[in-house]
């Protein structure tokens, strides 16, 4: 099961379409349903990232966050009270909001429609950042973070919002200070060929599908660390 659903999210095939080598797809659905609905997609992924980083020298639990967006057009499966239009992007479609962690690791992850604002969703997930990872006290952000947000986060969370802001006569792309890390998360997350566009009509379900992408990352990872498997009964 977890195969076929590795499956659709890195090739971005139609559930119909699962190859004959998977279980049939209405029962690999009814299992990433399951998944989705008791919250396990969420589980897994949070113990691959704390083995992730723990691989790497890190402690478990991150002391700072990078946050950012992006709006990807949505499909005609997606129904329209779930989508909206990004006049700074002219993307009509959805936008994911990601907190990753500096090693480009994801945190937390919000699906909403395209025309939701970037403070207007930190409001809401900072909160459920900091009840999770409670360590956090440093976040980085970019110019549409900036405003009343950052004074909100330090007054009622205690949480300190650097914006790191890209120069006016600056032209053509620019690695800036700590948001590369998120932007080359949201680079990952764009290999994965079942988001290169949102084709789902529950945002519950994009939200699965980035996290699935990210697992995905992680064991690839940690497989390469590990190294090959040793034969039983060999030396060593």
């Amino acid at each position: 099961m977890i195969d076929a659903i590795r499956y659709l999210v890195d090739n971005g095939i139609k559930w119909r379409a699962m190859p004959a080598d998977f279980p049939p797809w209405e029962r690999v659905y009814a299992f990433f349903r399951r998944w989705r609905e008791r919250g396990l997609v969420a589980e897994f992924h949070d113990r691959l990232q704390r083995r992730t980083r723990h691989s790497e020298g890190r402690d478990a639990e991150p002391t700072a966050a990078i946050i950012d967006s992006q709006s990807v057009k949505a499909a005609a499966s997606v129904p329209a009270a779930s989508r909206g239009f990004d006049a700074g992007k002219q993307i009509n479609g959805r936008k994911r909001h990601v907190i990753v962690d500096t090693l480009g690791l994801l945190l937390m992850v919000l699906v909403t429609p395209a025309d939701v604002t970037d403070r207007d969703a930190a409001c809401g997930m900072l909160p459920r950042l900091l009840a999770r990872h409670r360590r956090v006290r440093l976040a980085w952000v970019d110019g549409g973070y900036a405003g009343r947000l950052v004074n909100w986060a330090r007054t009622t969370l205690r949480l300190a919002l650097d914006v790191v802001r890209r120069s006016d006569d600056t032209q053509g792309f620019t690695v800036l200070p700590r948001r590369w890390c998120v932007e080359r998360t949201l680079s990952w997350l764009m290999r994965t060929r079942r988001l290169a566009r949102d084709y789902e009509t529950r945002t519950t379900s994009s939200e699965a599908i980035v996290q699935w992408s990210m697992a995905m990352l992680m064991s690839r990872r940690l497989a390469r660390r590990a190294g090959p498997l040793t034969e039983p009964g060999a030396a060593g």
